[in-house]
C-alpha cells in the first residue's frame, strides 16, 4: 500500500496532521472547502493551556445551559429551535455532567493537552515555527470575591488529580502582576504554565514549511464524495476534480456531522459559535492573557495585536455576525481593564467550535473504511491540542506505539 493522504480539512487539526505525517515521509495533500486556516483556527484567542483540564460536563453545567435558554444577553446561549440533533446532543451532555464522568473525560483531555505543550515547545525552539509563541501563564480574574473563593474547590480538584495548581491572589497582587487590570477588582487565580500564540502566524508558518517539503495545499475545494471498493476508500471526488489516495483523513472539525453519509458512522457535533474582535495594542496593554470566566471573555494580548474572544451560542451553522455578541467581548473587558479595547478594529469574527457532548474529540478510524480515518471534535481546545492530535493520529496510521493512550477518542464510543 501507497502512502499518499488526502486531509480533508485545512484547520489547525489537518495541517497539524500533515506535519506529520510529511515528516515520515507521506505524501500528503490537504483540501479545505473555504481558505486553509480560515476557519476556527484564525480567529481563536491562541490560548495554548494546559490547565484548561475539566470538560464543560461539569455537575451543574446543565442547568446553567437551561438557563441560558431563557436569556438572549447571556454570553452562553442556546437559540431555541426544532432540531432533533441538539436536543439528542443535550440529553447525552447532561447525562455526563456529574463527577465521574468529568474526571474521566478529564484525563483524556489532560493527555493531549499536556503532550501539546511539549511539542509546541519543541515546534518554536527546534523547528523554527513562527507564531509569536510566548510563555506568560494565564489569569484567571474575578470582580466578585465569592465566585474567586467558589473557584479554590475547582483548584483543590486540579492540584490533586491533575497536578495543576493555580496560585491565588488578592486584587493587590494581581494588579501588581497585571497593571492593566483596574483596582477594583477581587483577585485572580494564576496558571503560571500556559503559553499563548498567534493563530493565523502558526498556520503561515507551517503551511510555509510543510509547502518546501511537497505537501500540497487546495483551497475553496469541498468534498462531494468518497468511494472505493471492499472498505477500501480508492478516491475523493471534489468540487475541483478527483483526488486519488491510499488514505484519507477528516479533519473537518464543527463540519463532520455533514459528511457523515461518507464517514459511515455517527460523529454528534454541534457548532458552538465563538466571536472574536482583533485590534492594535491599546497604550495600556495586558503582557499576560486573562480571561474573565464571569463574564466569558478572553484577552489575548499578541505582540502583533489585541484580541477579545469567547462567548458561546449554540445556533447552528449560522453565518450571521451579530453586533450584540460582540458587544459583550467589549462590555466584559471594560469592567476589568483600564484599556479594554482601541481603534481601530482590524477584524471581527465568528467560528463554529466543533462541540462533542463528552468534551472529547474524536482520533479514530472510520468505522466504513479500513483506510479512511477522523480527526474531529475538539471542542474549544483545538489549538491547544492540535500537535498531540496530528502526532497520535500519524502514529495511529504507521501503526506504531501511541506516545498516549488513544482509547478516550475512539468512534465507537458514539455508536
Amino acid at each position: 500500500m501507497g502512502n499518499r493522504v488526502v486531509i480533508i480539512g485545512g484547520g489547525i487539526i489537518g495541517v497539524s496532521s500533515a506535519w506529520y505525517l510529511s515528516r515520515s515521509g507521506w505524501t500528503v495533500t490537504v483540501i479545505d472547502r473555504g481558505k486553509i486556516g480560515g476557519a476556527c483556527s484564525q480567529g481563536n484567542c491562541g490560548l495554548v493551556c494546559p490547565s484548561h483540564v475539566l470538560p464543560l460536563t461539569e455537575p451543574g453545567a446543565f442547568r446553567e445551559a437551561v438557563k441560558a435558554m431563557l436569556n438572549p444577553g447571556a454570553a452562553f446561549r442556546i437559540r431555541p429551535r426544532v432540531d432533533p440533533q441538539l436536543w439528542s446532543w443535550l440529553w447525552h451532555f447532561a447525562r455526563r455532567c456529574n463527577r465521574s464522568a468529568m474526571i474521566q473525560a478529564a484525563h483524556g483531555i489532560q493527555a493531549l493537552l499536556s503532550s501539546s505543550m511539549l511539542e509546541y515547545q519543541a515546534w518554536v525552539q527546534q523547528l523554527g515555527v513562527q507564531c509569536e509563541w510566548e510563555h506568560r501563564g494565564l489569569l484567571f480574574v474575578y470582580r466578585d470575591r465569592q465566585a474567586l473563593d467558589r473557584y479554590a474547590s475547582t483548584n483543590e480538584l486540579l492540584t490533586e488529580l491533575f497536578q495543576e495548581p493555580a496560585r491565588k491572589l488578592d486584587a493587590e497582587e494581581t494588579v501588581q502582576l497585571e497593571p492593566a487590570l483596574q483596582p477594583q477588582i477581587a483577585g485572580s487565580w494564576f496558571y503560571e504554565h500556559d503559553a499563548h500564540l498567534r493563530p493565523d502566524r502558526l498556520l503561515q508558518s507551517l503551511r510555509g514549511q510543510l509547502e518546501e517539503t511537497g505537501v500540497t495545499f487546495v483551497e475553496d475545494c469541498e468534498l462531494t464524495a468518497l468511494d472505493g471498493t471492499g472498505g477500501q476508500a480508492e478516491w475523493a471526488q471534489t468540487t475541483q476534480g478527483r483526488l486519488a489516495a491510499e488514505h484519507f483523513v477528516f479533519a473537518s472539525g464543527a463540519w463532520t456531522p455533514l459528511l457523515e453519509r461518507h464517514l459511515g458512522c455517527n460523529v454528534p457535533i454541534q457548532p458552538g459559535k465563538g466571536y472574536s474582535i482583533t485590534m492594535p495594542r491599546p497604550n495600556i496593554c495586558p503582557k499576560i492573557p486573562i480571561i474573565f470566566p464571569q463574564h466569558r471573555v478572553a484577552v489575548t494580548p499578541m505582540q502583533s495585536g489585541y484580541r477579545l474572544g469567547s462567548i458561546m451560542e449554540f445556533a447552528g451553522y449560522d453565518e450571521t455576525i451579530r453586533p450584540e455578541r460582540l458587544a459583550l467581548l467589549r462590555e466584559g473587558a471594560r469592567s476589568y481593564l483600564q484599556e479594554p479595547y482601541c481603534d481601530p478594529v482590524t477584524s471581527t469574527w465568528y467560528g463554529w467550535r466543533p462541540m462533542t457532548y463528552d468534551s472529547l474529540p474524536v482520533i479514530d478510524r472510520s468505522p466504513r473504511w479500513n483506510n479512511a480515518w477522523i480527526a474531529a471534535g475538539h471542542n474549544m481546545l483545538g489549538l491547544s491540542m492540535a500537535p498531540a492530535t496530528g502526532r497520535l493520529l500519524s502514529e495511529l496510521m504507521q501503526e506504531r506505539e501511541t506516545h498516549v493512550d488513544p482509547a478516550p477518542y475512539a468512534v465507537s464510543r458514539f455508536q
